[in-house]
């Protein structure tokens, strides 16, 4: 397991649409531990392959709750949304960079577990935000393209500190 380096606002591979997962190898399990491992690091809820500069459909969102295991997505695919939600929202490819967005307020979601099978889940509130905010990042969108105009916040290092506090953690 590694922390890997995550790319940043600016890194051209951010905008660039990642491809389904073929084969789910050791490789591929390796990847998904060290994203995992990435994401807690920099205290992150969600991180998906491409910011870690991977173009593989692959997204892992941890809501830190007590006794569950992050979640795991290969090749997701958002087959409902329901509701609408007002956020705010930062990614850990866009530092120190917040801003409300208009999120569903529940999402459904197929994909693949690591063990290669097929999975649907649904979730609300922070996890449909996260799912959206992932799924976004493997179709190259990211979420400075969806921000309410206006509300776009760049955020000091000692300013951050607080907002942690408020916030707990980011996508």
């Amino acid at each position: 397991m590694a922390i890997r380096m995550i790319r940043q606002d600016g890194d051209e591979i951010l905008k660039k649409k990642s491809k389904e997962v073929d084969v789910i190898d050791d490789k591929i399990k390796e990847l998904i531990k060290d994203m995992i491992d990435t994401m807690h690091k920099y205290d992150g809820v969600g991180l998906a392959a491409v910011q870690v500069g991977i173009l593989k459909r692959i997204v892992v969102i941890d809501l830190y709750e007590e006794g569950k295991e992050p979640y795991v997505f290969i090749n997701p695919e958002i087959i409902e949304i329901k509701g609408e939600q007002e956020v705010d929202e930062g990614c850990l490819s866009f530092p120190n960079k917040y801003a409300r967005i208009i999120r569903p307020k529940e999402v459904k979601l197929r994909a693949l577990n690591e063990k290669g099978e097929q999975i649907e889940i649904v979730g609300q509130d922070l996890l449909a935000q996260a799912m959206c905010h992932e799924v976004d990042h493997l179709n190259g969108v990211v979420f400075v393209e969806k921000i309410i105009p206006g509300t776009l916040e760049v955020v000091t290092p000692e300013d951050k500190e607080n907002r942690k506090s408020k916030n707990k953690k980011k996508k």
